[in-house]
């Protein structure tokens, strides 16, 4: 007796149910899209185009289908999970807030293959079409509860309602902002950097200032010494590091004013700083370190252990502590480097797919 696939069924009376005049015009704009890089063989059959028209056109009915695998946060670890598990020929969704601390990148100088940098904006726009060209489906919207039933996962948003097998947790963090006017604009214009390891070579040579709090913010001036002999440690509430740090940014010759910050602003391409002593002081570019506020709370709300800044705690899987809910990202890591968080989207993508029942194709 012949038996087939759940998925196979599915799209036979798909196929008719749509017809297949619609799959042929999917067919044609695939191709269309990708004609330089398919050969002479048909890589799209009737079932790939129909999943790609269903995804496309009719993501809440896709979704209704149940999910392989959906993704919780759309920046470049969430997107690059995606596309893998797609390349598996898995069903998978990413529910994305549209708000990745990627999009806010001018450009990306150390993220390889980008040999004249890319904005951030535009490397997630080339992950989202990458994706859709292998079904994956992309919809807004944010979830605010995580539940398990049985062996799969129910993620609630505000209207709709997710379910799937395995969850990815992209979910990054959220930098706490620093005291200054226009900020997006700074940001925009290179004034206000977060990430020394992403961008200090383009502070090269500058004066920069760093705005923080004891240990960490005198590892990131000490860090950024590298590239610059200007650096200057300033504090909002004249908080001191521990004394082998002290010492460590005298004998680097880093500034360190008594006075705290009263107000910052930027005007012309420089950043102005006003002491609560009443000296003014100009800088090329200021790194805050402010702390940030990891976004973990639907993980943990299930159980999932996590550390003293709530980054949770993963296997070499990228599997947190509750089966079958991983994490990738900025949620699980203190280097906060895209290319860190795409290796994770590799690794944990890869055991999702060898871990769900086998997708033979018949």
């Amino acid at each position: 007796m012949l038996t087939i696939s759940p998925s196979t069924a599915i799209g036979i009376a798909s196929l008719k149910l749509i017809g297949t005049g619609q799959i042929k015009r999917v067919r044609a704009s695939l191709r269309a899209e990708n004609a330089q890089q398919l050969d002479s063989q048909d890589t799209y059959g009737p079932l790939m185009c129909l999943r790609l028209f269903l995804r496309r056109n009719y993501s809440s009915f896709w979704v209704r289908l149940g999910m392989d695998c959906i993704i919780i946060g759309g920046g470049p670890a969430g997107l690059t999970a995606a596309i893998y598990l797609a390349r598996f020929n898995r069903r998978v969704t990413v529910i994305d807030g549209g708000d990745s601390r990627a999009r806010l990148i001018p450009t990306t100088h150390n993220y390889p293959g980008f040999a004249n940098g890319v904005r951030g904006q535009r490397l997630l726009e080339l992950l989202r079409e990458q994706g859709r060209n292998y079904g994956v489906g992309l919809i807004e919207g944010r979830i605010e509860r995580l539940k398990q039933d049985g062996e799969r996962f129910v993620a609630e948003g505000a209207d709709r309602v997710f379910e799937a097998a395995k969850v990815v947790l992209a979910t990054g963090l959220i930098d706490r902002k620093p005291p200054i006017p226009r900020l997006p604009d700074a940001i925009a214009q290179g004034l206000v950097r977060y990430c020394p390891v992403c961008d200090g070579f383009e502070a090269s040579d500058q004066r920069i200032a760093v705005l923080g709090h004891g240990n960490d913010a005198s590892g990131k001036a000490l860090f950024l010494r590298t590239y610059s002999r200007s650096v200057t440690l300033l504090t909002l509430d004249g908080s001191k590091p521990e004394q082998k740090s002290c010492a460590e940014l005298e004998n680097a010759g880093i500034a360190r004013p008594l006075a705290i910050v009263a107000a910052i602003d930027h005007a012309h391409g420089k950043v102005n700083v006003t002491l609560t002593d009443g000296e003014r002081l100009t800088f090329d570019t200021l790194y805050p370190v402010l702390g940030c506020d990891v976004r973990s709370t639907l993980a943990t709300s299930l159980g999932a252990e996590h550390n003293e800044e709530d980054c949770l705690m993963v296997d070499k899987h990228q599997q947190t502590s509750v089966v079958g809910l991983y994490a990738i990202g900025d949620v699980v890591s203190d280097l906060h480097q895209i290319a860190v968080g795409t290796g994770h989207a590799a690794v944990a993508a890869t055991h999702i797919h060898t871990e769900l029942p086998r997708n033979l194709k018949f």
